[in-house]
């Protein structure tokens, strides 16, 4: 209901706001995501942070299925709303595992992504694998738009909120 109610304060102090709004998994909970799709963001962001095979470690308290099954959930309740996610490399992914990870996420409904590289918060967290050069980014974007994202942000800096507003429009999803 937070989410919601900021959403429409936002809009309704200045209707010209776009606004992008990251959210959790909620658990699930479809009347929780449908609270926030009813408010009218113009994006909605969901991190799905990295793949199946190391969800476990990275995001124990999340499910890939479960991020996915939210996009699905987005695209059914409002197609008019893109849907937005960001992934981080340097975990120790292959290639083949992280394509699998965008066609799970073009397939759920996703249109937007952006591609960072992860950095360990603490040395409790999951440890840095690799640093990926700048050049290997500009890689993973190529391949990220070859597999039907409509905007992509990709690099060693690059956070689920970097550029939002270049990228919504460069998405010309609206």
């Amino acid at each position: 209901a937070h989410f919601a109610e900021t959403i429409r304060s936002i809009k309704n102090r200045n209707s010209g706001t776009r606004v992008e709004v990251l959210i959790p998994d909620f658990q699930g909970s479809e009347p929780a995501l449908k609270k926030v799709v009813e408010a009218m963001p113009d994006v909605i962001n969901h991190n799905l942070e990295t793949l199946p095979r190391l969800y476990c470690d990275v995001r124990p308290q999340a499910g890939y299925a479960r991020s996915l099954q939210l996009f699905e959930r987005v695209s059914k309740m409002d197609q008019g709303i893109p849907a937005k996610s960001g992934i981080m490399l340097g975990l120790g992914e292959r290639q083949e595992e992280v394509l699998r990870v965008f066609k799970d996420l073009i397939d759920a409904g996703c249109q937007i992504l952006t591609i960072g590289q992860y950095l360990s918060p603490s040395s409790r967290h999951h440890q840095v694998v690799r640093y990926i050069p700048p050049d290997e980014f500009s890689r993973w974007e190529e391949m990220a738009y070859k597999s039907g994202f409509k905007a992509v942000a990709s690099g060693p800096f690059v956070r689920s909120s970097f550029h939002a507003g270049e990228i919504f429009l460069q998405a010309n999803l609206k």
